[in-house]
């Protein structure tokens, strides 16, 4: 499976497919060209013996049957009409009767002639078929590999009309076809053949080259993705043990003065609203954190972390439910990508929804080789036109879509106008 997955091995394929499928239809072709050349060349014989051979030779007196007129045909043209591959020649009467054959025994029989003939008798032409070999003139016909005859017609000294028919060897034409047709093949093949050979390399090359540049693309990713997580990380750490702590403390030492006696009671009011505008600041900072950097992203601390991300929708008067599946066997490279997709999502719903309830839930579905994580981020809210390209919920996400694909996941968004939204994610586990 993984072969086939090669790009080569798939061009490899398809090549020899396209080979197999061009070289039938080629051959078929070529056959059909190598038959009809051979029976062209088989006509234009016949037509050069009918008019430039026979008919210039024809005695006066042949179309009666005149022994004389026969025997002087059969004298002056006989051994110039048996050339090549001709094994018999006839000259018919319009009415059947055979005037002339070099097979005397058939000379004054009378045969009734077939519609083609009649036919090119009446109307002129050059035809060719397959002869007959269980007909009564063509009794003395022994050829092994059968006969092809091929008659025009010619005109007697007289002026009456009369069939030429010439005779040729069926193996003798086989073997013209076969002459003509071979080249063709081998210049197909070969052609083919060689493409082959050539672009193979060359396919090869290129795919390395894209192999390499997607490696370094995706390294680059990863370097990318891993620069941005310590930088997160470290911007959290440095909120968390400056800012944080002080507010921290600050909010500390206001609760404190606040219970001061001594502290007038107007005074104490305003420090009391302090206090809890700065508690206030401080669950934002706490959520700010999470987003940056959650702590414990991987399997076990994944449910913690989504608790903590869906925080924030309290205070937007969203009720938010995390639903975390086993997810043991689950890589960290994929918890942070469901995380990364999960904030997305919630982030999406809590600003632009108007959500009454979020579900995030995570679990894995399928079973053996085909086990996958799948995150759902469902809210209730306003929805919106998936066909718009310029949607808010939709900027954060189609970035991710593409960490999905390269991950050999998949990311999907379902949205209706006034029926809320989904965010699906499924990946494999690994």
């Amino acid at each position: 499976m993984r072969l086939l997955r090669n790009p080569v091995a798939q061009y490899l394929t398809l090549a020899a497919l396209v080979f197999v499928v061009l070289s039938v239809a080629t051959s078929v072709l070529s056959a059909r060209v190598a038959a009809s050349t051979a029976s062209d060349d088989a006509r234009s014989v016949t037509r050069v013996l009918a008019r430039s051979v026979a008919q210039p030779a024809i005695p006066r007196g042949l179309v009666d049957g005149d022994a004389g007129a026969i025997d002087k045909l059969d004298r002056q043209v006989l051994r110039r009409l048996l050339v090549g591959d001709v094994r018999r020649v006839k000259i018919w009467r319009s009415d059947g009767t055979i005037l002339y054959s070099d097979k005397s025994q058939l000379i004054g029989a009378r045969y009734p002639l077939d519609e083609e003939e009649a036919d090119v008798l009446a109307n002129g032409g050059t035809e060719a078929e397959v002869s007959d070999l269980s007909k009564p003139e063509n009794r003395f016909e022994t050829e092994p590999g059968g006969l092809v005859e091929v008659y025009t017609r010619i005109h007697s000294p007289e002026g009456e009309q009369m069939l030429f028919e010439v005779y040729f060897s069926a193996d003798d034409l086989a073997a013209r076809r076969s002459a003509v047709f071979a080249p063709i093949q081998r210049i197909t093949v070969g052609g083919m053949l060689a493409l082959l050979v050539i672009a193979t390399p060359i396919i090869w090359v290129l795919t390395r080259r894209l192999t390499r540049t997607a490696r370094e693309r995706e390294r680059l990713l990863r370097a990318s993705m891993t620069a941005s997580e310590a930088e997160r990380r470290r911007i959290a750490r440095d909120l968390h043990d400056g800012v944080v702590q002080d507010l921290a403390g600050t909010t500390f030492s206001l609760a404190a003065v606040g219970r001061d006696a001594r502290v007038p009671e107007d005074l104490r009011e305003d420090l009391a609203i302090a206090g809890r505008s700065l508690r206030g600041s401080l669950r934002s900072l706490r959520s700010l954190l999470v987003s940056i950097h959650p702590p414990d992203l991987h399997a076990d601390g994944l449910a913690a972390a989504l608790g903590d991300l869906t925080a924030p929708a309290a205070g937007a008067g969203i009720e938010a439910d995390v639903r975390v599946g086993e997810l043991r066997q689950v890589s960290d490279e994929t918890v942070a990508l469901v995380w990364r997709v999960a904030q997305e999502a919630v982030r999406n719903a809590i600003r632009h929804a108007r959500a009454s309830t979020l579900v995030v839930d995570v679990r894995i579905e399928g079973h053996g080789d085909e086990e996958r994580v799948v995150l759902r981020v469902t809210d209730d809210g306003t929805g919106f036109d998936t066909s718009g390209g310029r949607d808010p919920e939709r900027f954060g996400l189609r970035g991710l879509a593409s960490l999905a694909q390269d991950a050999g996941g998949r990311l999907e968004v379902q949205s209706t106008l006034g029926a809320g939204t989904e965010v699906r994610l499924e990946v494999a586990v690994r």
